[in-house]
């Protein structure tokens, strides 16, 4: 040893080196690049369960207001007016409450929903429209 000089491992800082660093950032980039679509996919799936779900409460608080008045309800508002519902729901791939569709029970009737249906534009994951839903 030199006077005056350190031992090459004395003072050497010790860190992660620029190509260790862009390995980790690109095993990072590989790993959400994976799990991204799969979480896309799961969002997709929530959004069509919620509208299921939500067309099924609609058609049950249908069904109850003509058990309970003998007629259908004359728009999807009679159903919150007279407590059936407490809003109308949002459709999830609308995000809106004003494009449900009102099915009347016959084709000569107006002013009457029997059933009701999305408004929403394409087809779900399995294919099928979401205004036949």
């Amino acid at each position: 040893m030199r006077p005056g000089k350190p031992p090459r491992n004395q003072g050497a800082k010790r860190g992660f080196t620029l190509i260790e660093l862009l390995v980790v950032l690109a095993v990072l980039a590989i790993l959400a690049s994976m799990v991204a679509p799969m979480y896309m996919d799961r969002v997709e799936d929530a959004r069509e369960a919620v509208l299921k779900q939500n067309l099924a409460g609609l058609r049950q608080a249908i069904d109850q207001y003509y058990r309970d008045k003998g007629r259908y309800p004359g728009n999807l508002n009679a159903l919150v007016e007279d407590r059936y519902i407490r809003s109308i729901p949002v459709d999830p791939v609308t995000q809106s409450d004003t494009t449900w569709v009102a099915v009347p029970p016959s084709p000569g009737v107006a002013n009457a929903v029997f059933d009701v249906k999305s408004g929403a534009t394409g087809k779900a994951r399995d294919g099928t429209e979401f205004a036949q839903w």
